[in-house]
């Protein structure tokens, strides 16, 4: 009587303890997919964030709406991503602008190298 209830005792923990391996992998497979459905596809983000923090383009710009300037997306729509409108953008960032988006001039930001501010153009560019 005592080897039958250690039997079903131990098969008991077993049972309770194993054959989980498949629904974990499966979880996982599955939250993996997700991150990758809600992560952004713009590859410049991290960077441009990391310099946008550092920076005050947020006081006149909003990722999606105008504010004292264009929208990014806004500005994304009107130029192509192309390596010419990256170099021309990139140098608005770098020595400001005006005319383009209105009578507000975007005030030059000499502080930022050519590489951020060609990292900023690019974020910008790819946000469709």
């Amino acid at each position: 009587m005592k080897k039958i209830f250690i039997v079903l005792c131990a098969s008991a923990i077993l049972y309770a303890c194993g054959g989980g391996g498949d629904k974990t992998e499966k979880k996982d497979a599955a939250t993996t997919t997700a991150k990758e459905a809600t992560s952004s596809t713009n590859q410049y983000e991290d960077q441009a964030l990391a310099i946008i923090g550092k920076s005050d383009c947020m006081t006149c710009h909003k990722i999606n709406e105008t504010s004292t300037g264009p929208a990014w997306k806004d500005v994304a729509k009107k130029y192509e991503h192309t390596d010419a409108n990256v170099k021309m953008l990139a140098g608005k960032i770098l020595k400001g602008g005006s005319g383009n988006w209105g009578t507000i001039p975007m005030t030059g930001h000499p502080a930022l190298t050519e590489e951020e501010a060609t990292t900023l153009a690019n974020y910008v560019l790819a946000l469709k």
